[in-house]
């Protein structure tokens, strides 16, 4: 996982998708992080995207750098403990203008019976599950 992580770090900007109904659904995401040995990332509950995740978790992220990308596929789960959100935030703090671990609208999911496979034109898959 930690693998996933500083890939991830390193793109600074993922894709995210979900499903709306029977429509996919892509944004860019920047926020990542691995706190109790889980991977994290972090929303707004007032978002499309959380009300889709609560509606179908299935979700799948991709990122690309340097000639190698990956996908994570997975359920995101909903944390609504203080220390995930305190330290998301702490690791992002130019969020902390806009969100507190304390407010009703901070929103914390990390990544349950994941896989991730990194690719490249020039290597065979690697596949990390966590």
């Amino acid at each position: 996982m930690k693998e996933v992580y500083d890939f991830l770090k390193k793109c600074g900007t993922y894709y995210l998708a979900t499903v709306e109904g029977d429509k996919p659904r892509v944004r860019p995401f920047g926020t990542i992080d691995i706190f109790e040995d889980r991977l994290y990332i972090q929303t707004g509950k007032v978002k499309n995207v959380s009300k889709q995740l609560q509606a179908n978790p299935k979700a799948e992220i991709c990122a690309f750098a340097e000639g190698t990308w990956v996908r994570v596929e997975g359920k995101l789960i909903r944390d609504d403990r203080i220390e995930p959100k305190t330290h998301m935030l702490d690791n992002y703090p130019e969020l902390k203008g806009m969100y507190s671990a304390e407010d009703d609208n901070t929103e914390v999911l990390y990544f349950e019976d994941a896989t991730a496979t990194f690719y490249s034109f020039t290597s065979e898959p690697k596949v990390v599950r966590f």
